[in-house]
């Protein structure tokens, strides 16, 4: 199996373990409807840690655009080889949306909530707020990877790194993930929002475009901060790439705070209309 392949089928065993546990717990007449948070949180940990099991050998098992990124700016990856995986992991985490909506194919029928059917595809704010919702995928996803970094820096018995790093998802998830899904990774969220936008599910609703770029730019400056401040902290060596990625995140943050500002003064002008 190549890198590339190994990717593309990695990536779409997450999505089948990660959106398959969503579908499983939101959409109605499952088995495992209403099962709650923490069944989704241990659904996505195993998935990763299977995935990882699978394709590691192959290609590392990076699943992740934003852990690719990650480890290319920490300098334990090629620059000349980001193009080509990121492209496999958008390829799979499509194919693995597919198969979910597949296996569960009845139970679109079965839901009603057009949201839920989008829920088990793409992330979404419980608060929307971009300026926050942005800063929280950028934690979660610098978190992810300095926890991965940190972890690949440490002596495991055989076969157990895999397993480890699905705790890391499971404890970003319970203690992080509440406010917007924790996309951490833009494949998971891009890729089935466009499988969701393309098939035909039925009563499905609007893909949430607006949303979309959220859980994209933020795991992007999260993962690519993460590799940076793991080699400027931890190993020592800052790099010129600290301080661009440092400056572009802030400055996409501030962009975010402006329009939430913006959208904020319009609904007050709406309303004083509204009013008089």
């Amino acid at each position: 199996m190549t890198a590339f392949l190994g990717e593309v089928v990695g990536t779409a065993l997450l999505i089948i373990f990660g959106a398959g546990v969503c579908a499983n717990v939101n959409l109605k007449k499952s088995f495992a409807y209403n099962a709650g948070w923490i069944v989704i949180t241990f659904g996505w940990g195993l998935g990763v840690a299977m995935s990882v099991y699978a394709v590691g050998q192959f290609s590392g098992a990076h699943l992740n655009p934003a852990v690719t990124l990650g480890l290319a700016f920490n300098g334990d990856f090629a620059w000349s080889e980001v193009p080509q995986y990121i492209t496999a992991q958008m390829i799979g985490a499509m194919l693995g949306a597919t198969i979910t909506y597949l296996h569960f194919l009845p139970h679109w029928h079965a839901t009603e909530d057009p949201g839920v059917k989008l829920g088990v595809f793409a992330t979404g704010p419980a608060i929307p707020h971009y300026f926050s919702n942005l800063l929280s995928e950028i934690i979660g996803t610098f978190v992810l990877v300095v926890g991965l970094l940190s972890i690949g820096a440490n002596t495991f018995t055989d076969g157990l790194n895999p397993f480890i790093v699905g705790f890391l998802i499971i404890a970003i998830g319970i203690s992080l993930g509440g406010t917007t899904g924790y996309a951490i990774n833009p494949a998971r969220d891009l890729g089935p929002r466009i499988a969701h936008f393309l098939l035909p599910i039925p009563g499905k609703g609007p893909s949430n475009w607006g949303y979309s770029w959220v859980p994209v730019v933020g795991p992007v400056l999260g993962g690519s901060f993460g590799g940076v401040f793991y080699k400027a902290i931890f190993i020592g060596q800052v790099t010129t790439s600290f301080w661009v990625v440092l400056l572009v995140t802030l400055a996409v943050l501030g962009l975010a705070y402006g329009s939430d500002r913006k959208i904020s003064l319009a609904q007050k002008v709406h309303q004083l209309s509204t009013d008089n």
